[in-house]
């Protein structure tokens, strides 16, 4: 399976960005997905995820209110709605695939797009 993530770039603090993350895999909708970001120099660090059906979402404490999960089965692709970005948002955003909500349960991993939040 591929998972090509795209949407990424440069704003300003306080600023919004949509990434999206399409999926050639043809069950898609029989899979979780999540967002995880890695900041230069740290691990890689999870941001949130989605079920199957889209019908509950799971937040890390840092973004949680500020960025939403969605998912569109019939286009098979997973978005991550930011808002209110911070200078320590600054990452590369990757998409994953998984069995579950937990962060452990992501196993296939996507090519990532990069997200600089200016100060």
């Amino acid at each position: 399976v591929q998972l090509q993530a795209s949407g990424g770039g440069l704003v300003q603090t306080g600023g919004s960005l949509r990434l999206s993350c399409a999926s050639s895999r043809r069950t898609f909708s029989s899979y979780a997905m999540g967002w995880f970001r890695q900041a230069p120099g740290k691990e890689r660090e999870f941001v949130g995820s989605i079920n199957r059906s889209g019908g509950s979402t799971y937040y890390s404490d840092s973004v949680k209110g500020r960025f939403t999960i969605s998912r569109d089965n019939a286009k098979k692709t997973v978005y991550l709605q930011m808002n209110s970005l911070k200078p320590e948002d600054t990452a590369v955003y990757y998409c994953a695939e998984g069995g579950s909500l937990h962060p452990a349960a992501f196993d296939i991993w996507g090519q990532g797009t990069l997200v600089t939040v200016s100060s």
